[in-house]
């Protein structure tokens, strides 16, 4: 085992032994999760994890990798102690919750440039992916005015959907990419999580390219 995977295993398990002391089915509704056993399931990128005590698994019983597992693990630890509903749209420097400069840094990196390389010129492929993601397709929704080449909104947790917008390079302008949060996501998650988060759909989305049927 590597430094780098025993340090991740160490954080592994200690996130399990803080869920552990977590009573479950007193945060159930405020997270929208389900609870048997003392085993939440949590729906992440349209996929259902049990979390516990015992380890956070797929629904294949395997163990859930690690990015997954830090996500996860904070949505259920970080339970506020109140339900928080506002499902507008902010951009990451918007929460009021303490976003270091570093964290602004990584979301760009991770998220909105790594979207932006990938697919620039390539909005077909794009609008593919997020097909491939579940992702919603809001253009045509009246209660948004959105002039973009491609809006997509994605429910990452019970609690936090995304919205992508994309426009692409044209003769005047370099393509730009957004990504959106709710606002009620601060609640939920921790803002090195909510980055995470959103590197992760960039992650995903990248990946169903790679993987499309040509």
């Amino acid at each position: 085992m590597t430094v780098r995977s025993k340090i991740f295993e160490e954080n592994y398990q200690d996130y399990c032994r803080q869920i552990a002391a977590v009573d479950l089915a007193a945060v159930k509704d405020r997270l929208a999760i389900q609870v048997e056993n003392n085993t939440a399931t949590v729906i992440f990128f349209d996929q259902p994890y049990q979390v516990s005590g015992k380890g956070i698994f797929d629904a294949e019983q395997q163990k859930a990798d690690y990015v997954t597992c830090v996500i996860l693990s904070k949505y259920i630890l970080g339970c506020p102690d109140q339900l928080y509903l506002d499902s507008d749209w902010c951009t990451f420097r918007d929460f009021k919750k303490e976003s270091h400069f570093t964290n602004i840094n990584i979301f760009n990196s991770e998220t909105t440039q790594r979207i932006t390389t990938h697919f620039a010129g390539r909005l077909i492929d794009l609008k593919k992916a997020c097909i491939k993601m579940n992702g919603a397709d809001i253009s045509m929704d009246p209660s948004y005015d959105l002039s973009y080449d491609l809006s997509a909104s994605f429910t990452v947790l019970p609690r936090l959907s995304l919205l992508l917008l994309m426009n692409d390079a044209d003769d005047d302008f370099p393509a730009d990419c957004k990504v959106l949060f709710q606002k009620q996501g601060e609640y939920y998650l921790d803002p090195e999580s909510l980055v995470m988060t959103s590197g992760l759909l960039a992650k995903k989305l990248i990946q169903a390219d790679k993987t499309r049927g040509d």
